[in-house]
């Protein structure tokens, strides 16, 4: 048991380590938004489909949040998550501040998210929720739902809602959609405004995300109930089994 909880923390960190060097760290010197969207959603996609088979690749305690909710995972390796997730995007950051050069340093703030464009501050909550529950539904239903149809490629799928998350809030609010994207930098950056945005936010979307997809498709159909003609439903008959 605590080697395989070695092993799951091992690969959360790894990819929450990868996603906050390459997605925080190109914010300094990428060109355009659609940089800095494509290499947080590429990082993502590779990640998830290298670790997913070993810790679900939730890189996010945002989703293990969701996957908390549904009770998907323990509460204790739900913790155990978290802490590497933190850790992970915490030793990022300060591995960044030791290798980009000071004046990248200062433009980017080490990629910390921030407001922009004038958005207030209850606007970038609701923004960030919203990102993350598109974010977080297609993890369930790629990722967790045994039906669909597309869990090979589940990690591309992921990257993709990323890349078009970024894309739409980068500019308003970073689109972390992850409270360890934000807070790597903002620890060890010392940035700290309006820090609660990229946690509750998050955190809200992935909660409503993953209890929405549990109840409505993830949750055992209830049997059609059949009865004699004076209840109003009409009796089961020879092939209605197969039809069902």
């Amino acid at each position: 048991m605590e080697f395989d909880y070695l092993r799951r923390g091992t690969a959360e960190f790894i990819g929450t380590f990868a996603l906050i060097f390459i997605g925080a760290g190109c914010v300094g010197f990428a060109r355009t938004l659609t940089d800095i969207a494509l290499a947080n959603g590429l990082v993502i996609a590779v990640f998830v489909s290298a670790f997913g088979f070993i810790s679900g690749g939730h890189f996010n305690p945002s989703v293990t949040l969701g996957f908390l909710v549904t009770r998907r995972i323990a509460p204790v390796l739900a913790l155990w998550y978290w802490l590497m997730q933190f850790s992970g995007a915490a030793l990022a950051a300060l591995l960044l501040k030791w290798v980009l050069p000071q004046a990248i340093e200062d433009q980017s703030h080490l990629g910390v998210p921030s407001l922009g464009a004038g958005i207030p501050a209850g606007a970038a909550v609701v923004l960030e929720a919203v990102l993350t529950f598109f974010l977080v539904s297609v993890i369930f239903a790629t990722a967790v739902d045994p039906r669909g149809a597309f869990k090979q490629i589940a990690g591309l799928a992921i990257g993709l809602t990323i890349v078009a998350d970024v894309l739409m809030g980068g500019v308003l609010t970073g689109a972390a959609m992850n409270p360890a994207r934000a807070f790597g930098p903002q620890l060890v950056g010392h940035h700290w405004a309006h820090f609660w945005v990229w946690y509750i936010g998050p955190f809200a979307g992935a909660v409503i995300a993953a209890s929405a997809y549990e109840l409505l498709y993830l949750r055992p159909a209830r049997p059609v109930p059949v009865g004699p003609p004076e209840t109003g439903v009409e009796e089961a008959r020879p092939g209605d089994a197969a039809l069902s």
